[in-house]
């Protein structure tokens, strides 16, 4: 059985303070060391126009390239060194939709069908990565979808700023994901919609996160205290990686937050992915 993991990665520019560097970014890199070291059974599939970047990842044995005409490229600004809790960002918005086609092709090249899939997660950098058409189709395979909600909310504004508003397609990601994956700025903009499809893990970087289930029920997750905080970059995409591991090896919220907590910070204490 294999996790299909799907998103974009990126070239991002990292500022901290008065200090700054470039390196390879996305969810998919992020997650994929994770999976690496946790769920060895995994897929990556990655959109971008610059090959040079899958060179970054764990195993390029378990990743499925689709070039695309352009690439994500985010800038991450933290202006405070010392509370890596506040980024801004912004980003090209390079529109770069992952087709039915593109999907189609890889899974019938790796012979993956509904019954050698475990689940998908999807890892979307900006509202253009996942149209519904592609949604649906996932959809179809009938099996768990786990899904990081940012992507979803970004949307252009004026001159080339980034904003996290509602979409008209939000309502579908909610119907067809088994969790979805948000910070508590992101919740704030959600909270007031009907959300009942699905269970959430909402982040909120030091303060820890919290589950809430289907039912309502709320769980707790206290962060693990990290003495040298190095690199926040990536830290949430770290946490959903390592939930969604602890969840597919049977364990329950509480166990999986509490997991994806203690890599999370592990993370935090190093430049770049995760690293055992």
């Amino acid at each position: 059985m294999t996790l299909v993991l799907i998103g974009p990665a990126c070239e991002d520019l990292i500022i901290i303070g008065d200090s700054e560097y470039s390196k390879v970014g996305g969810a998919s890199l992020f997650q994929s060391f994770v999976y690496e070291e946790f769920y060895n059974d995994y897929l990556a599939i990655v959109n971008a126009s610059n090959v040079n970047l899958i060179d970054e990842f764990p195993d390029k044995s378990k990743l499925r390239p689709i070039l695309k005409e352009d690439t994500h490229y985010f800038i991450n600004e933290y202006p405070d060194k010392n509370n890596l809790d506040i980024r801004k960002q912004s980003t090209n918005f390079a529109n770069i939709p992952i087709s039915v086609d593109d999907l189609r092709t890889i899974f019938e090249d790796d012979d993956l069908d509904a019954e050698n899939i475990d689940a998908f997660v999807l890892a979307p950098l900006n509202s253009n990565d996942f149209p519904i058409q592609t949604l649906t189709y996932l959809k179809s395979f009938d099996v768990p979808i786990f899904i990081s909600l940012q992507g979803f909310l970004r949307l252009e504004g004026e001159d080339d700023s980034m904003i996290l508003k509602l979409s008209e397609d939000l309502k579908y990601v909610f119907e067809i994901s088994d969790t979805i994956f948000l910070d508590e700025d992101e919740f704030d903009i959600i909270k007031s919609e009907k959300f009942y499809d699905s269970n959430l893990v909402v982040t909120n970087g030091s303060k820890g996160s919290r589950i809430i289930e289907i039912n309502g029920e709320s769980i707790k997750i206290n962060a693990v205290k990290c003495n040298n905080i190095i690199d926040a970059t990536g830290c949430g995409d770290t946490y959903m990686a390592a939930y969604i591991s602890a969840r597919l090896n049977n364990q329950t919220f509480k166990k999986s937050g509490d997991f994806a907590s203690m890599i999370a910070s592990r993370k935090l204490e190093n430049f770049g992915p995760y690293k055992k």
